[in-house]
Parts: C-alpha cells; structure tokens; sequence
C-alpha cells in the first residue's frame, strides 16, 4: 500500500503540529516493511533541513515536492487542490492530513482519507485570531469533515468538539492519543545541569511554564500569582514570543517581579530536560488546549503540575494534579505553593500522575492507525 502524508508541518513546524507528524511517521517508518507500506511525504517545499532530517529517508520513505520552483501562492494551491493529480499518478492508495485539512476534491478522486484534528480553537476562542484565518481555518475544518472517510482527534475533548461544533457523526471519528518519547524521562547527568544552569542562569527554585508567550496560553496569570508566592520563588517562561509577551513584561517590571520572573526565547530542544528537571513546579494555565503536551513532558520529569479548567488539560493530566479557574491568580498562588518541595502530598500526586499517563506513553498508536487505515481501505 502507498499511503501519501500532509508534511509541510514536518519539514517546516518545530513543536505542536510538526512534533506530532514527525513522530507518528517515524513510528509509521518502523513497521513500513513488516506491512509493505510505501510512504510518501508530500511537502510544498524542503523547510527546514533539521526538522525535515529528523524524518529519514529510505527506500520506503520519500519527500515528494512539487514538480517544479513555484511561487508561495502556487505551492499553497498544489497542497490544497493540485496535489491531488500527483496523489493519483503516484498511485496513492491513502492519504493522511497530519494537520486537520485535506485537499479539495480528494473525496471524487478514489483515494482513501483519513485526517487528524488537533484542536478547535479557532470555533471555541476565535477571539485569539484574525477574523479572515477564522474564515479559512473553519472552511478547511468543514471541508475535511465532508472528504474524509475517517477522523482522528487527539483527546476526548477534541472529539467532543468535533462531533458539537461540525455535526459529525461520532461514529466516523476515532480518538488516538499521541505517542511520545522517553527523552523527558531519562536522567539527567550533573554536568548537563550545571551547563543548562550557567547557559540560562536559572535560579535555585523556580516555577516552569514552557509554550508560546500568548494571550490563550495565559503566562501572565503566573506572574500575577507570583505576588503570593515566596519572595525565593521565581518564575521561568520558556518559549517563543509574541506582542502579548510585552504584556507580561510590562506587568512584572510594574510590580518589582523582575528580579524573580525571566522569559527564556530560542531555547534548543535538547536543553529542556535539563530545565524542567531543574524545576519545582509546573504551571500551565491555558484557558484551551486540544491536548497539552508540556504537562506530559513535566509530569515524566518528575514534577507537579498546576493548570486550569475548560479544556482538556484535565484529560492530560488526570485527577491528581491541580485545576484552577484560569482568570483567578489567587487560586493558582495556593495551588503552586502546596506543589511546592516538602508540601505534604506533593510526592504522592507526581507518583499517581506518572502512573497516570503510563497510558500515553504505552499507546500502540501504530496499532490504532494500521486498524484505522486497515478499516478505511475495506470500506
């Protein structure tokens, strides 16, 4: 079987949509000759060499590019409506949207479809986006529904929204956790530390939050809760920036917080081990997620985590970590202070949170997509 991908994120997104495509292929990868599956990534351009690399090429993993150099506008059209000749003259038997859309008009063309939806963020908070990205993300959220013979959600959450906010049928749509490595769970050596430590000048306890510096993740609620926290606490955000990182910036340095509060931009990958282990805390107080990847990541590194309710971070985290309003900074300075080293149950709720998410890091996703593609291709 020739299964066909959506890869612009792979080769072009280094977290979120991009981490997701590059894992569930390499894990995709390691079966591909046990199932004489050929994979195909169709990509609008190379990207970038370190993400697109992090992806091997093989005998039976190939980039596939558009033919020819094409402006930006002519490659969007060739991923959302061209591709679909080059699909059937590759011989493409299915094709998988990595990123919640699928080509225009692939439902006529014979090919089998299936498609993974992240999240609705865009339906639920369209507040956080451009009034027009709204118009086309809803347009290619309702066009994939409609061409798909089958729809992946990575949380029950997303599924919920999916089935609310697209009328679809729940019976067409299959939740399929995502996979994730074991790099936040290995031990991390002293010199790795003390290197991170210097690099970053990280203080002695602190408090982590690591994603995008934006309004719907919520950073500034922790640096608000900070003024209820001890004054040897500080706070460390680690993530690329936008304007409404000034906001927080403008906030700490208004209340005397910036000795205690530091935002870390263009941090490598291989360095946030080191960074959440180093940690007391983890704070996420995003007011929606489709899934929360990072509350995995701290859970697995041996921290407590703190988050706030109305999506799915309940989902990601489970019962033993602590949910907050994400409008009240009091509520999270308790919160984050009985987490804090030598609260009582602190130990215990990383424990049952660990086992917690054991059903994550054990999830036979490649079991669950071969019987998802196995299913579509005998329908």
């Amino acid at each position: 079987m020739i299964i066909g991908y959506d890869a612009k994120r792979i080769v072009s997104n280094a977290t979120g949509l991009g981490s997701y495509g590059r894992t569930l292929v390499n894990s995709l990868s390691n079966v591909a000759e046990r199932y004489d599956w050929h994979i195909r990534l169709y990509a609008p351009s190379e990207g970038v060499s370190g993400l697109r690399n992090q992806v091997a090429e093989s005998s039976r993993v190939q980039y596939v590019y558009p033919s020819a150099a094409q402006p930006s506008f002519l490659r969007s059209y060739w991923r959302s409506k061209g591709i679909v000749k080059q699909l059937k003259n590759d011989h493409v038997d299915l094709y998988h949207g990595l990123s919640g859309e699928l080509p225009f008009g692939i439902s006529r063309s014979g090919i089998r479809t299936v498609v993974t939806i992240h999240d609705l963020i865009f339906m639920r908070h369209p507040e956080y986006y451009n009034p027009i990205d709204v118009w086309f993300y809803k347009r290619k959220f309702y066009a994939a529904c409609r061409e798909a013979d089958r729809i992946i959600a990575i949380s029950e959450c997303t599924k919920r929204d999916i089935v609310s906010l697209g009328n679809v049928d729940a019976k067409r749509i299959e939740v399929v956790y995502q996979s994730f490595g074991n790099q936040f769970l290995r031990n991390i050596s002293e010199s790795e530390m003390q290197t991170v430590h210097a690099e970053y000048d990280l203080p002695p306890r602190y408090v982590l939050f690591v994603g995008t510096v934006e309004e719907r993740k919520n950073a500034l609620l922790i640096a608000k809760a900070m003024q209820y926290l001890p004054n040897d606490i500080s706070l460390v955000i680690v993530g690329r920036q936008t304007r409404y990182a000034e906001t927080v910036k403008n906030f700490v340095s208004a209340h005397g917080l910036s000795s205690r509060v530091r935002l870390l931009n263009h941090v490598p990958y291989e360095h946030l081990p080191a960074i959440y282990h180093a940690a007391e805390v983890f704070a996420y107080p995003s007011r929606y997620e489709g899934f929360g990847i990072p509350i995995i990541e701290a859970i697995q590194s041996g921290l407590p985590v703190v988050a706030c309710t109305g999506s799915c971070l309940e989902e990601a985290g489970g019962p033993h970590n602590l949910y907050v309003s994400p409008d009240d900074e009091k509520a999270l300075a308790e919160a984050i202070r009985q987490s804090l080293v030598g609260e009582e149950g602190r130990n215990k709720r990383i424990e049952l949170s660990q086992q917690y998410i054991s059903k994550f890091e054990g999830n036979d996703i490649v079991g669950r997509i071969k019987q998802i593609y196995d299913d579509v291709m005998s329908e």
